[in-house]
Formats: structure tokens, C-alpha cells, sequence
């Protein structure tokens, strides 16, 4: 693993990486760079019409995006796992795309699989333009070095399914196989996703509908697994405002069938703006907004000396939803060039099921 250069992904953006933003120099342009302007690149605007399988692919216009799978998964002993995939793009400059060396473009993969007893993650690096890595829509096919995520015949334009997903670490590996029977679902308002009351936003989509099927490799030993899966797409060139000092985003698969995504990005001011998508099992979406939810931590871990809160109570009363939600692996902590927290999580209370957790900031 290169712990020195791993960010989250939402980190990797405004340059943080390749031009050394970092320490206060990060947070004053909220967490990670991600409230740096914009200027020069394409704005996030209301109303825009998705295409696909268009969409699937890179948006150069716009400063950053990303391609994101995290997986819930068991293996034949009842043992539970997590597993992440994730490809960033960040454009260094704005302009026609220039070609081989030149090109604007730097890639990052990450990638991590996390048990009750282990966490696990590697990441590399590519610049654009030279074939190192890349996404073409049709056929789909998203990669940086061996690391892939590519469409299988007869891949469907409109679920994104199925897909291979296969990356490796030192001392991990996985190769699964991610089925959908159910269309995209646009996030926020028709795939417009706020971020503040101040006009911050990003383009947003996800698939929550994945089945998975497949094998984790840790320490040479091979287990075979099957599971859940949660896609998100996403693309902006400010998402955040400078004082959003860092974020809790969850993904639940409900047991009944419903999907909930929800985050709460912080404010330095206390006022935190939080969102959400109560997701139906046929795909009908209804909106939260930030007085429907209600988040609360209940359980901390220290590590690195600072105060994780790594269990959470969240309660949506027009939904008579009220759970608690309990980490895999209360350490599935990235110790990277920005410190987070990410892993799999389960919950229980007026709904059951697991989901993912990442929180970024502390």
C-alpha cells in the first residue's frame, strides 16, 4: 500500500494532490479542495437530460468526477466482508484536451476490501492521455493500470449491468461479477444534487440495485462471495463551499427492498446542510430534505488521536424510520494523505440491512 499519496474520493480534487494543497491550506477551501472555484470549467446547472450510455463516460469539462463501487458481501460461513472500487478523474486545467503528456487529466484508483478483523487498500496513479487509464462508455470499460470495471454482453445502456469488477493489492485481490435488473436512479432533484444553499451542486447517479457474485482473495486465501452493490456517479467542478469542513454519507440496503442514501455536510458555522433519497425496491424516488433527517452518533473510536463516530442513530419520522448503525470494523480507517473513515455497516431498529459509511474531516 502507498499510504502518502491514498485520498478518499471525494478528496482527490482542486489540485490537492499534484499541487500540494494540504493542512490548513485544504480546509480553507473546504475539506480537500473541494470548495475551490470553479472558474473555467463547465458549471453544474438544474435540468440537465441524462444520456446514456453517453453519461457513463468522462465529462472533461467539468473539474472532477469519479466512479464508485462499494459492495456488501458474505461468504459460505456466514463470515461478512466489504469491498470499494473507485476511479477519480481531476482536470488540471480548463481547455481543449491536449494529447499524450500533455493532457490535462490525472487518474487515481482505489481500491479496499475490509472484514470484522481486517482493512485493506491500495491506490495508483495515472496521468491521462497515454492509455493508463481511462473510461469509454460503449462498451463500458472504466481502468487504471490492470484495475477494471467493464461492461459484460449484453450490457444495458440504462442499469449499467452486469459488470466485472476485478483490482489487487499487495496482499488482496478481488474479481466480481455485479447483475441489475432495475434502471438508474438520478439523485437530488432529476440528477442535480445540492451540496449547499449557496448554489454548490454536482451532477449525480447511482445504481443501488447491483447483486453480486464473486471471490475476495486476503492473504493468498480465497473466498467465495456474494452480496450487494451500490454504483454512484458523479461530477462537478465545486461541489463544496470553502467552509464545508468535511462530510457523513451512508448507502443502506434495507431488507424490505428500499434503497436510502443520505449525507450531512458540515459547515464551520454549525448550520450543516443535509440530503437524502428514500429509493423504493421499483425505483420511484422521494426527496429529503435537510429537516427530515435526523443524525446522530452514538459510539466513538479514537485513532490517530482523533474522535471517529463510527456508530450512528438516524431517525426520518415521515418515513417511521428510526435505526442504528454499527461498523464491520469500527477501524476501517485511511491513513492518507487526508485522514477518513470508510467501511461497511449494518443497522437494525424499525428497518434492518447494511450499507456503507464515509466520513471525511475529523
Amino acid at each position: 500500500m502507498n499510504d502518502k499519496f491514498a485520498i478518499s474520493r471525494r478528496a482527490f480534487t482542486g489540485g490537492a494532490v499534484v499541487l500540494g494543497l494540504g493542512g490548513k491550506a485544504a480546509l480553507a477551501q473546504g475539506f480537500a479542495g473541494l470548495g475551490m472555484n470553479g472558474g473555467g470549467f463547465a458549471s453544474v446547472i438544474p435540468g440537465k437530460t441524462f444520456a446514456f450510455p453517453a453519461d457513463h463516460g468522462p465529462h472533461p469539462d467539468y473539474r472532477i468526477e469519479w466512479w464508485y463501487v462499494t459492495t456488501n458481501l458474505m461468504d459460505a460461513a456466514g463470515i461478512a466482508y466489504g469491498a470499494q472500487w473507485t476511479l477519480f478523474r481531476q482536470a488540471m486545467q480548463p481547455g481543449a484536451q491536449q494529447e499524450g503528456w500533455a493532457n490535462q487529466q490525472i487518474w487515481m484508483g482505489h481500491a479496499a476490501v475490509t472484514r470484522a478483523d481486517t482493512h485493506r487498500y491500495s491506490e495508483t496513479f495515472a496521468r491521462g492521455g497515454v492509455g493508463q487509464a481511462g473510461v469509454e462508455p460503449k462498451p463500458f470499460r472504466a481502468w487504471i493500470d490492470s484495475w477494471q470495471m467493464r461492461g459484460l454482453d449484453p450490457i444495458g445502456d440504462d442499469s449499467i449491468a452486469p459488470l466485472e469488477l476485478t483490482a489487487s493489492g499487495t496482499d488482496f485481490s478481488y474479481t466480481l461479477r455485479l447483475d441489475a435488473d432495475r434502471a438508474l436512479v438520478l439523485q437530488g432533484d432529476g440528477g442535480y444534487s445540492k451540496k449547499s444553499e449557496r448554489g454548490q451542486a454536482s451532477y449525480y447517479y447511482s445504481q443501488p440495485y447491483f447483486k453480486v457474485a464473486g471471490s475476495i482473495t486476503i492473504d493468498d486465501k480465497p473466498a467465495q462471495v456474494t452480496g450487494r452493490a451500490w454504483m454512484d456517479r458523479e461530477w462537478s467542478s465545486q461541489p463544496l463551499t470553502s467552509d464545508q469542513t468535511g462530510w457523513d454519507w451512508l448507502s443502506l440496503h434495507l431488507n424490505e427492498g428500499e434503497k436510502l442514501m443520505l449525507f450531512r455536510l458540515r459547515q464551520a458555522d454549525g448550520n450543516n446542510y443535509r440530503s437524502g433519497n428514500w429509493i423504493l425496491p421499483a425505483g420511484k424516488t422521494e426527496q429529503l430534505a435537510s429537516a427530515d433527517i435526523e443524525m446522530t452518533p452514538t459510539a466513538f473510536t479514537e485513532i490517530e488521536g482523533r474522535k471517529i463516530p463510527v456508530a450512528w442513530r438516524i431517525a426520518i419520522p415521515r418515513l417511521a424510520l428510526s435505526i442504528e448503525c454499527s461498523p464491520l470494523n469500527a477501524r476501517s480507517w485511511m491513513a492518507t494523505s487526508f485522514r477518513y473513515w470508510e467501511g461497511p455497516i449494518s443497522f437494525r431498529g424499525s428497518h434492518g440491512g447494511v450499507g456503507y459509511l464515509e466520513m471525511t474531516g475529523y
